[in-house]
């Protein structure tokens, strides 16, 4: 049986030191355990975190059955357990989290059993009224587990990044994650693959705009991401150690945001793309979740990016073309002044694109060079996650073409972090690139 808990305990313990500046960091967590099985175990992973006398189990109607309903059974050896259990497709939006906090009042402290969502719903209720939490994964599906912001939708429809408080304990059983579908794995796989795009926007971005940067949270994965590009065939055959590799990329990505305070090293041009879809795709939502939308968004941004990084010439971008009615005609009125202050934030004019023009320039050759180190073959980040069974285009994730196209386009709206969006799209090259993309 493998330790997949050597590194995490390390972390953990204060021990483990970034090998370049020899600094450690502390995470919030009194405890995570991944293993092969976790069955009969949730007494004495929850005892020690003194979470209160009476703990609510928070699941859903498909998380229960997984697993929800043994660890509120198990849990009642410590006291009073109140189960929850939320409708299927729970979104983390303030109505859902409201709903949590009431459901939950009675109980002391919160065990949530669930992925994404359901995770950062608990996650966001409890950082609300300051009760404790804890979490039992049901799926390889993202890294959120061990972050310590949550991803909320507002009631303005604005999906945002929120400071929440982390769980004082993560519990994950391999052999639950395996056996839940496999598109939910490959959605956890297409998180992840973002990793090269993320870092090449987030360097980019502190090289020509001085924004703060870290390399920690990639030395943290740096083992581990290619041992689970390998096994990727295997999440789409319910393979435990699959998982297992899958599990531990995600939950050392979620360490990152701990050690910078920022979620950049896996959130940037990609993210945003998934973010505009699940803002802006309306009824021709196709059901898709984060992690699926984030694959299919990393290999056209890796592509993208391969393909400006090929210029001998960098780009020569022109002052943006931000206009606030046309945010409010796109979005409607809330949710368009809300995006277009973000996006103004970035917005050059003439004497900014100049100025931005002149640095690239002297900066494109070097930059170039430091920027192709981290790129990973779009080719083999495709095979990657076409073999653990998620989809790779836009059409497979059941986007009609134009709206992905969209996305693409308008996704630098919704945040203000620079990326190969924004850089191409200013540089009036972005549309032609997506007209020659496959999708």
């Amino acid at each position: 049986m493998t330790d997949w808990n050597t590194l995490i305990r390390e972390v953990l313990a204060g021990e483990w030191r970034d090998p370049d500046t020899g600094q450690t960091a502390k995470v919030p967590f009194e405890t995570i355990r991944i293993d092969d099985s976790l069955d009969g175990a949730a007494p004495d992973l929850v005892a020690p975190l003194k979470i209160g006398r009476r703990i609510a189990v928070v699941s859903d109607i498909n998380t229960h059955d997984a697993m929800g309903k043994r660890v509120a059974r198990e849990l009642k050896a410590l006291g009073a357990v109140d189960e929850v259990v939320l409708p299927g497709d729970t979104h983390c939006d303030e109505p859902t989290i409201a709903r949590v906090q009431d459901l939950t009042r009675h109980a002391d402290g919160v065990v949530a059993v669930g992925s994404g969502s359901l995770s950062d719903t608990c996650k966001f209720a409890t950082f609300k009224d300051g009760r404790k939490y804890a979490c039992f994964a049901t799926a390889s599906s993202m890294n959120g587990y061990a972050a310590s912001t949550a991803s909320v939708t507002l009631n303005s429809g604005y999906k945002t990044s929120l400071p929440a408080h982390a769980p004082r304990g993560i519990f994950i059983d391999l052999q639950v994650c395996a056996d839940a579908p496999i598109r939910l794995s490959a959605a956890g796989l297409g998180d992840s693959l973002c990793r090269p795009t993320a870092q090449i926007d987030w360097w980019a971005s502190h090289r020509l705009f001085d924004t703060f940067y870290s390399s920690t949270p990639y030395k943290l994965v740096a083992d581990d991401e290619p041992r689970m590009i390998a096994a990727a065939a295997d999440l789409a055959k319910h393979g435990v150690a699959a998982n297992g590799h899958l599990q531990r990329v995600l939950t050392l990505c979620g360490f990152g945001v701990c050690f910078t305070g920022v979620s950049h090293h896996g959130s940037m041009g990609e993210h945003q793309v998934s973010h505009w879809i699940d803002m802006f795709a309306g009824k021709n939502h196709p059901g898709t979740t984060h992690g699926q939308q984030v694959g299919v968004a990393s290999l056209a941004m890796a592509r993208l990016q391969r393909e400006l990084l090929s210029l001998d010439r960098p780009p020569k971008i022109r002052p943006t073309r931000i206009v606030e009615a046309e945010f409010v005609s796109r979005y409607g009125e809330g949710i368009g002044r809300m995006c277009y202050a973000e996006a103004r934030k970035k917005a050059f004019d003439a004497e900014g694109a100049a100025a931005f023009n002149g640095k690239l320039e002297r900066l494109w050759p070097e930059l170039r060079h430091e920027l192709q180190a981290f790129l990973m073959d779009p080719v083999e980040m495709k095979a990657a996650l076409g073999a653990a069974g998620g989809p790779v285009t836009a059409t497979e994730l059941g986007l009609p073409v134009e709206l992905w196209r969209q996305s693409m386009k308008h996704a630098r709206d919704v945040r203000n972090r620079w990326s190969f969006l924004d850089l191409a799209d200013d540089a009036d090259l972005l549309d032609d690139f997506l007209a020659r993309d496959p999708q």
